[in-house]
């Protein structure tokens, strides 16, 4: 799939209502923790937002994705899309998405014209609403880790996507006993679950539906 072909088919399918909760459970783990869809949040839950950035490759639409280091924290080592809090001198979703992707993976803001908001969604275990922020670039960024946050960059292709052989499910336990039947898009070689990918099914449905 070239890249343009990706770029008409997300700005159809961004004119029809946006998939949200459908989309984003077919990639959820189970049991489903129903919070990150009740419409009323917790009082003290935070703001985030992450950049999905198309750009081309040989023709081929990609986009960044970003390893977590390892860490004390619920993310630790996890696939996710450069991003992260609102920061109290961030305008909106949007400038947040913006800074933060300049912060960790140095993708200039001015590089990046605006596809649209997708839904969003709560991360219940650290508390974050989430607003994914679509975009894309002309050129391919000259892409600069921020060693602190970021163990790797991941380039992947759109086209990956939509390989079954990807598409994959297995049994994760935690401490206390705790276990989740994940699904998964196995991406160069790193697993890509949970909140990531319930992004990228929206994402995935967003370009079916402009197919409409």
């Amino acid at each position: 799939m070239d890249f343009e072909s990706v770029l008409n088919l997300l700005e159809n399918g961004m004119k029809h209502p946006l998939p949200g909760k459908e989309a984003q459970l077919s990639m959820s783990p189970n049991p489903v923790d129903m919070r990150r869809f009740d419409p009323k949040l917790p009082d003290n839950h935070r703001k985030g937002a992450v950049l999905i950035l198309l750009y081309p490759y040989r023709n081929k639409a990609f986009f960044p994705l970003i390893k977590r280091p390892v860490y004390q924290g619920v993310h630790s080592g996890q696939i996710a899309f450069p991003g992260g809090k609102m920061e109290e001198e961030d305008e909106d979703e949007v400038d947040t998405a913006l800074r933060e992707a300049w912060e960790e993976v140095g993708i200039m803001p001015e590089q990046v014209k605006l596809i649209g908001r997708m839904s969003d969604l709560f991360i219940p275990t650290s508390n974050f609403l989430v607003s994914p922020i679509l975009g894309y670039s002309d050129v391919v960024p000259d892409f600069v880790p921020e060693e602190k946050e970021v163990a790797r960059i991941i380039q992947a292709s759109v086209s990956t996507l939509y390989e079954p052989s990807i598409r994959k499910q297995k049994i994760l336990e935690f401490s206390n006993n705790f276990r989740l039947d994940t699904p998964y898009f196995e991406v160069d070689q790193e697993m890509v679950w949970g909140a990531t990918a319930m992004i990228l099914s929206e994402l995935l449905q967003i370009l079916e539906n402009g197919k409409l």
